[in-house]
């Protein structure tokens, strides 16, 4: 492997995991932002949340789509790069664990998300 593609390979990975840290923490930012408002917040509290929404929503789209993307060549390089580092440390069960933590981060992000819409479906009604 090219030291380029080593680099690229790399960033791609460590970018990779942001993009998961993105997708559960704006997740759960928004969700406590979202359980301080009341069931009938006054109309320019809900405007705002609505904002805050949009935005963030905006870039957990990006998120998902460095997620989608992001884990092809990390899929392709994975025997090469991620597998035979952590096998020549003995770091085996911490890079299992490490995907387990990262598929349960994906997974709740998401399902925070879908909730967040359905919370804001239902404050938009109201406006």
């Amino acid at each position: 492997m090219s030291p380029t593609i080593g680099v690229f390979i790399m960033m791609n990975n460590y970018f990779h995991d942001v993009a998961t840290a993105l997708l559960f923490a704006g997740g759960v930012a928004m969700w406590i932002i979202a359980s301080r408002l009341e069931d009938r917040p006054e109309r320019p509290v809900a405007r705002y949340f609505i904002s805050l929404y949009e935005g963030m929503t905006r870039l957990v789209h990006v998120a998902i789509i460095w997620i989608i993307l992001g884990g092809i060549p990390r899929t392709i390089f994975y025997t090469r790069f991620e597998w035979a580092n952590a096998a020549g440390k003995g770091q085996v069960p911490a890079l299992i664990v490490k995907h387990i933590l990262m598929f349960l981060l994906v997974g709740l992000g998401a399902w925070l998300w879908i909730r967040l819409a359905r919370r804001v479906k239902d404050i938009r009604s109201r406006l």
